[in-house]
């Protein structure tokens, strides 16, 4: 069901602070909390007494106790105090998680704490860019399965109905799509000339009239979407390496971290290659992007039920092609993690 050998976004550095924070990611109950001198810290959220969770317990310094009968844990998951007695249980010990602070994000390591290697997290090429414009972004709950979501990022037909008003634009609906496929994950992608702009980025453009438009519907395994627009003046598309200087890039990155089978934890912010001081911008491509993806949530929240209570079989339509493929291949990573872990012996 998941890969658990990757980094998942658990947080916005923000919504991590001096307070006990329970989260769900992978099925599993953690609690997030910083120490005294700001460090982030992620445990497994149950103390090892009768399991009630630590999230309910009381944040000391370094150490978060528990509510019940005050077994206090340090950052690394060990049992430094137990006052009802006067010695600690060699067996007092709660799971501690590997995180990194990275765009503004905190990340998780779910699988084998030893295999955690930052150098691995996901690259962002032009975070720190000054000529760069970037979004504060957001976090939402959807009510599905965290690969409907990645579907959904692998499908830029969809935007031609789901998203009327914003993104969608002539030739959105019919045109045909290229898939790459790599050990990165699977791009779909066209481009598409000479067509009116999409209202949402229409006035961002620093050009008039018709454009040369390029969708780029990206995955990487696990669950991070990356979708690039751009928009070059007519005749001069065809090419996402070399640019005309009036070309807009818009690259929406999107972290879906899954909850449970049935429920997913969304992080976006898009970067731009204009205007990086300009407020209002970035005000209205929030704004923009927002509104997307709750019409976006609507629609995945309904193809899960529909799923769920399908009386009848479902169909594929070549639109899916990519979405499939990639759902393929990340099965088979899946199963690769699984059969490593039990010839390992670990559980």
């Amino acid at each position: 069901m998941f890969l658990r050998n990757c980094w998942y976004v658990a947080a916005h550095d923000r919504g991590v602070g001096r307070a006990l924070t329970p989260t769900t990611i992978l099925d599993e109950h953690i609690v997030l909390f910083r120490t005294a001198d700001g460090r982030p810290v992620a445990l497994e959220d149950a103390c090892p007494h009768r399991k009630l969770p630590l999230s309910k317990g009381r944040l000391h310094d370094a150490a978060v106790e528990c509510g019940y009968h005050g077994l206090a844990f340090d950052g690394t998951g060990h049992c430094v105090a137990a006052p009802t007695q006067g010695n600690i249980p060699p067996s007092a010990r709660v799971r501690s998680y590997p995180l990194v602070e990275r765009y503004g994000m905190v990340w998780i390591w779910m699988g084998e704490p030893e295999m955690a290697d930052p150098a691995t997290i996901f690259s962002v090429p032009n975070d720190g860019d000054p000529a760069w414009g970037r979004t504060h972004g957001g976090v939402m709950e959807l009510d599905c399965n965290y690969l409907y979501v990645t579907d959904n990022l692998l499908d830029p037909s969809h935007v031609a109905w789901v998203h009327v008003s914003s993104f969608a634009g002539a030739g959105t609906e019919s045109q045909p799509l290229k898939i790459d496929v790599s050990d990165r994950g699977v791009v779909v992608s066209r481009w598409m000339m000479d067509r009116a702009p999409p209202p949402y980025y229409g006035p961002m453009l620093r050009f008039s009239g018709n454009c040369d438009r390029l969708q780029h519907y990206e995955v990487v395994f696990p669950s991070i979407g990356v979708n690039k627009s751009i928009f070059t003046p007519v005749g001069t598309g065809g090419s996402a390496e070399i640019l005309d200087p009036r070309a807009f890039v818009n690259i929406s990155y999107n972290f879906i971290t899954p909850i449970t089978a049935k429920r997913s934890r969304y992080f976006w912010y898009q970067h731009r290659n204009t205007d990086p001081l300009n407020e209002e911008i970035t005000r209205r491509m929030d704004d923009g992007a927002l509104a997307a993806f709750l019409e976006d949530r609507d629609i995945l929240n309904a193809v899960q039920i529909g799923m769920d209570e399908a009386r009848t079989p479902h169909l594929d339509l070549g639109l899916d092609a990519g979405a499939l493929r990639f759902r393929r291949a990340l099965q088979r990573l899946i199963e690769a993690e699984a059969t490593a872990r039990r010839d390992s012996g670990s559980t």
